[in-house]
C-alpha cells in the first residue's frame, strides 16, 4: 500500500514538473532519472532489510525450538547460550566454556 501512495506522490511531482516549470526537456529527463534512482534504491533497500529481518527471526525461532545453530563456525544451542531479545544476541551461559561470549543472531545460518 505504501508503494501505491509513493507512486501517487511521484505522479503529482511529475505533473508539477510538467506544468509549473520552465525547464528544458533534458533537464526534466535528468530530474526524472535522479528521482527514479532514489525511489528504486529505497525499494531495494527495503526488500533487503526485510529479508535480513526474516532470516534473523528464523534463527531465533530455531533457537527457541532447542535446535543447534551454526554461528561463525560455533555451535549455538539453548544449553550453552541464552538470547537477548532486544539485540538478538546469543550470550554464553555461566559455568559453560562459552561464558560471556556474545554472538549476533544475524551471523547464524
Amino acid at each position: 500500500m505504501a508503494y501505491i501512495a509513493g507512486l501517487v506522490i511521484v505522479g503529482f511531482f511529475f505533473l508539477a514538473l510538467h506544468y509549473f516549470t520552465e525547464l528544458t526537456k533534458s533537464q526534466k529527463s535528468m530530474i526524472t532519472a535522479v528521482i527514479l534512482v532514489v525511489v528504486l534504491s529505497a525499494i531495494a533497500f527495503n526488500a533487503y532489510n526485510n529479508a535480513q529481518t526474516n532470516k534473523m527471526l528464523n534463527v531465533v525461532m530455531k533457537f527457541n525450538q532447542n535446535k543447534t545453530l551454526k554461528c561463525n563456525g560455533i555451535d549455538v544451542n539453548s544449553s550453552n547460550y541464552t538470547i537477548s531479545i532486544g539485540t538478538y544476541t546469543f550470550i554464553g551461559k555461566e559455568n559453560t566454556p562459552n561464558y560471556g561470549q556474545m554472538i549476533s543472531a544475524s551471523s547464524c545460518e
